[in-house]
């Protein structure tokens, strides 16, 4: 490690952001570089800690305490070369993971945690703004071919590791650029799209061949894919959205956060979406139904097209501020967090339910109908009970779903295929990322239901050995998960 007494002298500092007044105003990255002397000073807060459980807490399995003493140390070629041994896409988890690896590091037993984050994303920054990073060409060639379906961070990291393996990638999306909710789900503020497209440039200099506008089960036929590759993967994610089934759901402007988030990423992207077409909150009393990381996206969305007011509403109760005794270390802890989105203001309202959506006698909604809601345990599980009288109206001409999502889309694709699925309607596999339907494989939200980009990444590397296996008898892939 670099210094040993490094986590008692210094304190962890929070990531530079750039001014809100300044930053509502545009789609720019929220977050500011962080000057190099400062950021050493995190890195060494790193301890000789003998176990690091911040690999337990990394599905990837990132070689944290190694690049963070590399950065102390001012090695950054070297740092960049482990934090790329686990990780394809170090610029994704870095700006979009919620960093379970500092839920678990060990000074957080009864310390602020290393700022592991942080130090990841500058070390990526630093390594292209010094071209560190160059495509690597596969030194063998196989003659098998592989078919990705979905180009999100699973289907991308698979794809790559495939590739780099010697086998012939082809990755298949269904919308006009590939990316998945990386490009069309994630603000433009959150990530810029540029550290997408240059990880793309890389890919296709390595080989991978990508194809937009190929709807699997639609206008590209399953069979044909089946006949004309070895393997196939499945990573389509998890799509099909939670819906909110009250009275009044079929007013105009209430949409689902998936129907919202794209429009404006369209138009970052410069696209012409007509007004007719788009979602806009300017001018307009917005209220986010769900208190995640998507309903937080849809937050800094409406607060940059000029909101009247908004608020986002969560059915849980407030999180306590430090963590509560029944949620020790190592476990994530369940405490109150804000994102920059919630620094730019609006209110966040928890432990409500909507009952219903108020008509304008127009067709449009005009407000919501909220009830308080408390947590009680019933029959050994815990339930949402109605506080009686507590019944009241929130003024809402924009409401915005962003409960999550039940699982991937069947219809199409899936049911063509005939994979099975699990209780939880995930499709199904073994132990080697394969279906039911023999080279046919499957990882990520597809897979697993709603999750973190970090567990789809390492889904893709995981499943990318599986396939090699499969085709080659034998594997040198790593498979983190």
């Amino acid at each position: 490690m670099g210094k040993i007494t490094g986590f008692i002298e210094f304190e962890r500092e929070k990531q530079p952001y750039r001014p809100i007044k300044k930053r509502i105003k545009d789609w720019r990255q929220v977050m500011e570089p962080w000057p190099v002397e400062p950021l050493k000073v995190q890195a060494a807060r790193c301890m000789d800690c003998g176990i690091p459980f911040c690999h337990q807490g990394c599905p990837l399995g990132n070689l944290i305490p190694d690049w963070n003493d590399l950065v102390y140390r001012d090695q950054w070629k070297e740092a960049i070369h482990r934090l790329h041994a686990t990780n394809n896409f170090p610029e994704f988890t870095g700006t979009l993971c919620p960093a379970p690896c500092e839920g678990s590091c060990v000074l957080g037993i009864n310390d602020d945690p290393v700022t592991i984050k942080a130090v990841e994303l500058s070390i990526i920054d630093r390594a292209w703004e010094n071209g560190w990073i160059k495509p690597i060409l596969p030194q063998i060639k196989t003659d098998k071919k592989v078919a990705i379906i979905g180009s999100g961070p699973a289907g991308l990291a698979a794809a790559q590791q495939l590739r780099r393996a010697g086998h012939e990638v082809t990755v298949y999306e269904r919308d006009d650029r590939i990316g998945g909710l990386l490009r069309y789900g994630i603000p433009e503020f959150k990530m810029e799209k540029r550290q997408l497209d240059r990880r793309l440039g890389q890919m296709e200099i390595e080989g991978v061949m990508f194809k937009t506008n190929c709807h699997v089960g639609v206008n590209i036929p399953v069979e044909d894919l089946q006949n004309n590759f070895d393997a196939l993967l499945l990573t389509g994610g998890a799509c099909a959205p939670r819906d909110l089934k009250v009275p009044g759901r079929e007013l105009k402007g209430i949409h689902f956060a998936m129907e919202f988030l794209p429009l404006q990423n369209r138009r970052c992207e410069g696209d012409d979406i007509p007004d007719a077409e788009f979602i806009s909150a300017k001018g307009r009393h917005v209220v986010i139904i769900g208190g995640g990381d998507t309903g937080a996206d849809c937050l800094g969305t409406v607060h940059r097209q000029g909101c009247a007011s908004v608020h986002q509403l969560e059915i849980l109760p407030k999180p306590p501020n430090i963590r509560s005794p029944d949620n020790p270390w190592p476990e994530w802890p369940f405490i109150y967090r804000t994102s920059a989105a919630h620094d730019e203001g609006g209110e966040r309202v928890y432990a409500v339910s909507t009952k219903c959506f108020i008509d304008d006698g127009k067709g449009r909604v005009k407000a919501l109908e909220l009830i308080k809601v408390e947590m009680k345990r019933k029959d050994g599980r815990m339930t949402f009970a109605e506080v009686p009288g507590s019944e009241h109206l929130l003024p809402c001409d924009l409401a915005l779903l962003a409960m999550g999502f039940l699982g991937p889309e069947k219809p199409g694709m899936l049911e063509q295929l005939e994979v099975k699925f699990t209780d939880r309607g995930n499709v199904a596999r073994d132990k080697n990322w394969m279906t039911n339907v023999p080279g046919v494989f499957t990882a990520g939200d597809m897979q697993r239901g709603q999750s973190l980009i970090v567990w789809a990444i390492a889904e893709g590397r995981s499943a990318a050995r599986g396939i090699d296996l499969y085709l080659m008898g034998s594997s040198d892939l790593p498979a983190p998960v």
